[in-house]
């Protein structure tokens, strides 16, 4: 068996994003020396035997009370029929970088025409979701037909259990679970359910749940394990309304796409959406947030042969069978196109952070093929995935691989260069 069947798995998002990779962790067992006093001839001659560290306790999650009311439709795909919900304050991001770099202009103004996901990733940033859909009802009612925004749900107690760059706010050994529950999550639901009539899409948690398929060897992971399954269970029972349409993170191709790790995340799929309710209470899955992955091609042989799932088409057709078998068919699927419009990109798989290179991929769209309900830039093109500063507090080594563009910012800032290279490099062209 191959050891990425064992090991493969992501060291942050992107990371969600992102944001991904691989994390190899290699157990070695040392022989423990015995170490003499200085004056062998003392008294019993003891000895002293360093005692190996005990394992990290995991943390114990709160209960969650399964879903019982209405959700949303699991037959329909919430794009069809619709328009995508155009963010203003990303349009902003464009318009500076455009006053100051005039030379692309025809291409860089494209882009603003385009939507992004809106990512409520702090406690403070869930003020602006009534905003944020306020503005939706406006450019419903300007157009004519539903408009959907798209929101990413980020904010996990001991989020990025594998990473640094896109650590979050909350932890557990500071009350961070409950502070998910009452001033995160119950918050949302209840923007959500004040607008009944907005048709909403919501991605949860990039990365929560592909760490605990691969990365539970990592101590943070691994404490952190049941408070994970839990808090999400939690936010698909309380978001699942009847106009929300729940996406859950299923990593991308090259974390996931071998068998075995598909039937793990299939299994914990299942069993967090059995404590929140059951699986028709989210429509599908989101995969290739904040990554690279591209959607057709041998890409991903070249980078490791052993993955069935070279592209990312490949991996949501295999992924959907592998719920399918554990009875969860006909979901639906959103794959991020923000930054994957080029191939050849990356000499590591594993490399996920600001890749040189890189171009916008497809443009958003409802769905483009089985079965995907829609392209979507859900990392918006131009946001940083980590800081190259390795003085930094969250510095994650990917951010200065040789596949990293130089001189990045902090997660989420705005990475100027970068974007002017995605621009550049678009695939289809602007």
């Amino acid at each position: 068996m191959y050891v990425d069947e064992l090991d493969a798995g992501r060291v942050t998002r992107t990371s969600k994003r992102r944001s991904s990779g691989f994390a190899f962790s290699l157990l070695v067992a040392a022989c423990v020396p015995r170490e003499q006093p200085a004056d062998s001839s003392s008294a019993g001659n003891t000895v002293l035997v360093t005692a190996p560290p005990e394992p990290p306790k995991a943390f114990a999650a709160m209960p969650v009370q399964p879903a019982t009311g209405p959700h949303a439709p699991t037959d329909q795909n919430p794009f069809a029929g619709a328009r995508f919900y155009l963010d203003p304050d990303y349009a902003k991001k464009v318009d500076g970088t455009l006053a100051k770099k005039p030379d692309n202009a025809d291409s860089v103004k494209k882009v603003k025409n385009h939507p992004t996901a809106l990512w409520i990733d702090t406690i403070a940033r869930v003020a602006q979701v009534p905003i944020w859909l306020e503005d939706a009802a406006k450019q419903t009612k300007a157009a004519g037909k539903p408009t959907v925004p798209v929101f990413v749900v980020y904010d996990l107690p001991n989020r990025d259990c594998s990473a640094k760059a896109s650590a979050g706010e909350l932890t557990l050994e500071n009350g961070g679970e409950a502070r998910y529950r009452t001033e995160f999550i119950d918050k949302i639901a209840e923007h959500f359910a004040n607008h009944p009539s907005q048709r909403i899409v919501a991605i949860l948690e990039p990365d929560s749940l592909p760490n605990l398929a691969t990365n539970l060897g990592v101590d943070k992971c691994s404490i952190s394990e049941q408070v994970y399954r839990n808090s999400i269970a939690y936010a698909v029972s309380k978001l699942s309304l009847p106009n929300v349409f729940l996406y859950l993170d299923a990593a991308h191709a090259g974390w996931l796409g071998w068998d075995s790790n598909r039937q793990k995340i299939a299994n914990i799929f299942k069993e967090v959406l059995t404590a929140a309710g059951g699986p028709d209470r989210v429509r599908g899955f989101a995969t290739n947030v904040s990554n690279f992955n591209i959607l057709h091609g041998d890409d991903g042989k070249k980078l490791e042969p052993s993955n069935p799932c070279p592209d990312e088409i490949t991996y949501a057709q295999k992924l959907s069978e592998s719920l399918a078998a554990i009875g969860m068919p006909n979901k639906g699927f959103i794959i991020d196109t923000s930054r994957n419009g080029r191939g050849g990109i990356r000499s590591k798989w594993g490399n996920w952070c600001n890749i040189r290179g890189a171009g916008l991929g497809e443009r958003p769209r409802a769905a483009p093929e089985a079965p995907l309900d829609a392209y979507f830039w859900v990392k918006p093109p131009g946001d940083s995935d980590g800081t190259a500063d390795s003085r930094a507090a969250r510095f994650d080594a990917n951010c200065a691989s040789d596949n990293a563009s130089p001189g990045a910012p902090e997660a989420g800032q705005w990475f100027e260069p970068y974007f002017l290279e995605l621009v550049k490099n678009a695939n289809p062209p602007l």
